[in-house]
């Protein structure tokens, strides 16, 4: 069963049956069509989650047994404890995907929540999802590593 790291966001051009966006000159950033571009690819990834939370509910009522032997049992309880792990992180994943969603419908996508520069058409391609520029992004990620370290 695939986990959420399966699900490539640029995998998700081709889910959402979409080519890269390709930008028209003096085209203005962020515009109804790039909207539409990006609502399009978040909705597939979300309607995707879904599917798998679907399954591994249906897997785990048709799998679920008592067995008598505990090496079976055990075997199957890690099974699904590995599984509801993993739609926990989808859950998570989900909640990110309807913020986002919720940022294109009150015109807030696209623009880095730190510096407030434009993220960029192809990496928001490839994480749907930022908030940041890469920049900042790199910085908060250097920061949080000398937090640990």
């Amino acid at each position: 069963m695939p986990t959420n790291k399966d699900v490539k966001p640029i995998g998700l051009l081709a889910l959402a049956g979409l080519e890269p966006y390709q930008e028209g000159k003096d085209e203005e950033y962020m515009n109804e069509n790039q909207l539409e571009h990006f609502r399009l690819i978040l909705t597939a990834w979300r309607n995707q989650l879904r599917e798998e939370v679907d399954r591994t509910v249906t897997h785990m009522k048709d799998e679920a047994a008592n067995f008598p032997d505990p090496v079976d049992r055990a075997a199957q309880e890690e099974e699904f404890s590995l599984e509801l792990r993993t739609r926990d992180r989808e859950r998570k994943l989900i909640k990110k995907i309807e913020k986002t969603l919720k940022r294109i419908e009150d015109d807030d996508f696209g623009f880095c929540d730190s510096c407030g520069i434009e993220v960029g058409i192809r990496r928001l391609e490839a994480r749907p999802t930022a908030d940041m520029c890469i920049d900042c992004k790199t910085m908060a990620e250097i920061k949080e590593k000398q937090l640990q370290g």
